[in-house]
């Protein structure tokens, strides 16, 4: 039986890892308070930053160089990082938890789930949590005007672009971590990002070395990618924001399978 699994099924189109989203739901039926709550930090640093810090400041430059309001600015920016988060959050902790912890995948392969099926499945869900915050956080938009675009309305199949990127990179890193304490590496990486991908301010206030490093991360394709959109500056640079959130989960996506395979059949 180990010797038919050895090559991880990998297919997008799995019906077999809709089950595993289907358990998720079931398990969350009673807690969706526990998800929804993170649709409510990056809403505080709206509120918080955005409205306080931003009656301050005024107009900003934002993409193609249009001066736009502070709320505009900050507003799309945060509904990358929601995505981000919730992404993240489903596929590193709780991913962690099913895999060393509480044995859940193990389990799973004694069905006709595959370790491919079940990546497939867990990145799925993650994209449904990360999916939820964008459409809350795009309606909170909607509602104060912060947009000046119909292009708007692709701000959430953005968003799940991002959660896609970040929730797949996020199994296959915590494939290879051993204990908790492992996930301050995590957040060691997610939070400069926060902070520096061009999320509070633009990146022009950077040293030109620095803007180089800081436009090569994730985080910075999808908020400058949302941005642009929540603001109508279409341009080919966003095409290059698609491919390389698209390749990054991709690959993310080949590794934690593989992954998965290596750890529950070895």
């Amino acid at each position: 039986m180990t010797a038919l699994r050895a090559t991880p099924t990998f297919s997008m189109g799995s019906r077999r890892s809709a089950r595993l989203i289907e358990r998720n739901l079931y398990l969350y039926r009673h807690g969706w308070m526990v998800i929804l709550s993170g649709f409510f930090e990056p809403l505080f640093y709206l509120l918080g930053i955005g409205f306080g810090l931003g009656a301050l400041i005024g107009t900003i430059p934002g993409p193609g160089g249009q001066p736009i309001s502070y709320q505009m600015f900050v507003a799309p920016a945060l509904l990358a990082t929601a995505a981000m988060n919730g992404a993240i959050n489903e596929s590193t902790f709780n991913f962690f938890f099913k895999l060393n912890i509480n044995k859940t995948f193990t389990s799973i392969l004694a069905t006709p789930l595959s370790p491919g099926d079940i990546a497939l499945g867990e990145l799925g869900w993650a994209l449904i949590r990360a999916g939820l915050y964008a459409i809350g956080f795009l309606v909170v938009i909607v509602v104060m005007g912060l947009f000046a675009s119909p292009w708007a309305i692709f701000a959430v199949p953005a968003a799940l672009l991002v959660a896609f990127a970040f929730g797949a990179v996020g199994m296959a890193a915590t494939s290879f971590m051993r204990s908790t304490q492992d996930f301050d590496l995590i957040q060691t990486v997610v939070l400069p990002m926060f902070l520096f991908s061009g999320t509070f301010y633009p990146i022009d206030a950077y040293p030109p070395a620095l803007q180089l490093l800081v436009r090569l991360t994730p985080l910075y394709q999808g908020v400058d990618l949302i941005r642009s959109l929540t603001v109508g500056a279409i341009s080919p640079v966003l095409l290059v924001h698609v491919a390389y959130l698209a390749i990054m989960g991709t690959v993310g996506l080949a590794i934690a399978s593989r992954r998965i395979d290596t750890l529950l059949l070895k």
